[in-house]
Formats: structure tokens, sequence, C-alpha cells
């Protein structure tokens, strides 16, 4: 087997237009055609890689509405780890919001991973791990 790497990572979502505005707006991402599935959902470019989004009426199993970093989540490599939390913080992402605030950020400056790390959700509760590993 020779693996080049990961094509894409899938993510349901209860309401297709307002992931798809999160996805966009705050991370800036492009959404690209989508074959007409049986399924509606939307595909988006995240670097090298694509994101899928797929609508479930019943959304994501994970239903805890905080972050939990050792749960279920990917993950996105930036060049400039402070300028990504600025423009978090312009998109009104907060370290000091309470725990199950849409809006909150974990960031761990000293992980034990030997990268600085922050851990948000979307509007679906998918968890997102944004890192400065080089």
């Amino acid at each position: 087997m020779n693996i080049v790497g990961i094509h894409h990572v899938s993510l349901t979502t209860r309401d297709l237009a307002r992931a798809v505005d999160f996805y966009r707006g705050v991370f800036g991402l492009r959404q690209i055609p989508r074959p007409a599935f049986s399924t509606a959902g939307a595909w988006l470019v995240l670097g090298a890689d694509r994101l899928h989004l797929i609508v479930n009426a019943e959304g994501t199993f994970r239903r805890k509405p905080h972050i939990d970093t050792g749960d279920v989540h990917f993950a996105v490599n930036v060049t400039d780890f402070d300028a990504t939390l600025a423009a978090l913080q312009a998109h009104g992402f907060d370290e000091a919001l309470p725990d199950g605030d849409p809006h909150r950020i974990v960031v761990l400056r000293d992980s034990l991973a030997g990268f600085k790390q922050a851990y948000l959700l979307d509007p679906d509760s998918n968890i997102i791990e944004i890192n400065a590993a080089s």
C-alpha cells in the first residue's frame, strides 16, 4: 500500500448553508463542484485536501456542546498561529468564554505535542484543531 496522504475529511451537518457559511467565512475555504449524490452536501478546498460536508438530519453523533481535546476531531496546520488566533477573534472566538459557548476557543500554547494548538467547534459541534506544527 502506498498512501500519499489524506484525500478528504467528511463531517455531517444538519444545516448545509450554515456549515458552508462557517467554513467559508471563518476559514476562507473555497467551495468546489460536487456530484449530485443521493444525499445533499458540499465540497470545500482545505489546503491541498478537501472537506466534505454531508447533510444528515440527525446530525453528528457528538452531542456535547463543549470542546473535549480528547474527542474525535480533525486538525489543520497554519503558517502563522498568532495571526490565525487574531482572525478567529475577529469572528467572535475567545478563550475567556465559558465552556459550552459556541464561540469558545481552547488554546494550548505549551502543548505536550510540542507545538501550539487551538480547538474550536463548528456549528454542528464538530471539533477542529488548529496547530502550528512545522
